[in-house]
């Protein structure tokens, strides 16, 4: 194959513009950006083995002697010149475009190792809940478009048909065609190079195996789950080829904030606003739980700022417990809207006369 033709260049390309058509090229057929793309994956091989051959200066140099043939090789090339005929110059049907031998490099003839199972891929969503269906759980649907495999050939790619010589090479295993006065040859695709026939490709899927499908998948969300937290579902992906193993679902979940709980881990935290005399004398307050109100005994001379913890209140623990509700008191200071009340403040002050800023130095 011509290293220069897959990565765009001439033969007189620097280092840097290899470089530069190598990572153009990555990141349009990496196989990262094309999950399942098998037509993608076999090119981003050929472009990496083209640069790893073109990038390196000795390796070049040996490639470029060699008349554009790679100096070391462990598998013989997808396709092969079988000679050169000065004697005619191939025209009509018989006459290959420049666009088939490149297709030559896009879809090459299967190896041996092409007939393995691969697995699917997998697949990717995400999933908003509200914040109390993150802490009791909830039955929920994801759609997915995925592969599955195709009903007419099990995902097979092919059916079986009775036996006999293959139309596509007329039983010689092999399928010859001319550029100018250059013929080339490779082993059939049809029989493998065999020349006979005995499966045909699966006209539903087009020999894919494999067709597309749109579904809502069901979902447990589990209680107490986290924000950002991704869940699995096994066997939900894109389907495998040739027998492989389905891929699964990974599902990442966005919780949505509450008006009034914060969440830290296990523990659930609320504002508890005081009033000012609740908090001097103390009292008993009934406060709004997630699993209905709860009441809550504030001391004589709270703190703003103080906290109380409500054990077992907060959110549902990964051990089977929960988590605690941490309340914080925040002090609320009464409107003194008529003279009878700015009075009443009055005299509390000379009653309770301490420097409560005796403390604060600089």
């Amino acid at each position: 194959m011509d290293f220069y033709r897959i990565l765009g260049l001439g033969q007189d390309a620097s280092s840097a513009d290899i470089k530069r058509a190598f990572k153009r090229l990555a990141r349009r057929y990496h196989p990262g950006i094309n999950p399942g793309d098998r037509t993608a994956e076999t090119l981003f091989q050929r472009i990496s083995e083209a640069y790893e051959t073109l990038s390196d200066p000795d390796r070049r140099r040996e490639y470029d002697a060699a008349g554009g043939r790679p100096a070391s090789s462990g598998q013989p090339g997808a396709f092969e010149f079988s000679g050169f005929d000065f004697t005619f110059a191939a025209r009509g049907s018989d006459a290959a475009t420049f666009s088939e031998l490149f297709a030559e490099v896009l879809h090459p003839t299967p190896t041996p190792d092409s007939g393995r199972p691969q697995v699917g891929a997998d697949l990717h969503a995400s999933l908003t809940i509200s914040f109390d269906e993150s802490i009791r759980g909830a039955e929920r649907q994801v759609v997915a478009t995925r592969h599955v495999a195709c009903a007419a050939c099990d995902g097979a790619g092919q059916v079986r048909t009775p036996e006999g010589r293959c139309p596509h090479c007329e039983g010689s295993g092999a399928v010859r065609w001319a550029r100018g006065h250059m013929v080339f040859s490779k082993a059939c695709a049809a029989c493998t190079g065999t020349g006979r026939q005995r499966f045909q490709r699966c006209d539903v899927c087009a020999g894919h195996g494999r067709s597309v499908r749109t579904e809502a998948v069901a979902l447990g969300v589990p209680p107490g789950v986290l924000n950002g937290a991704r869940l699995r579902i096994a066997g939900r992906g894109h389907a495998g080829q040739r027998g492989g193993r389905t891929g699964d679902l990974y599902v990442d979940i966005h919780v949505q904030p509450h008006p009034v709980l914060r969440r830290e881990g296990d523990d659930l935290f609320m504002v508890l606003p005081v009033a000012v005399h609740e908090a001097v004398l103390g009292a008993k307050i009934d406060v709004p739980t997630l699993e209905g109100p709860a009441r809550v005994r504030v001391p004589p001379g709270a703190q703003g700022g103080r906290r109380i913890r409500l054990s077992g209140r907060g959110a549902p623990t990964s051990a089977g417990g929960r988590g605690d509700l941490v309340l914080e008191v925040r002090l609320v200071l009464p409107e003194t809207a008529d003279e009878r009340s700015r009075e009443l403040m009055r005299e509390f002050g000379r009653l309770n006369s301490d420097d409560v800023r005796r403390d604060l130095q600089v």
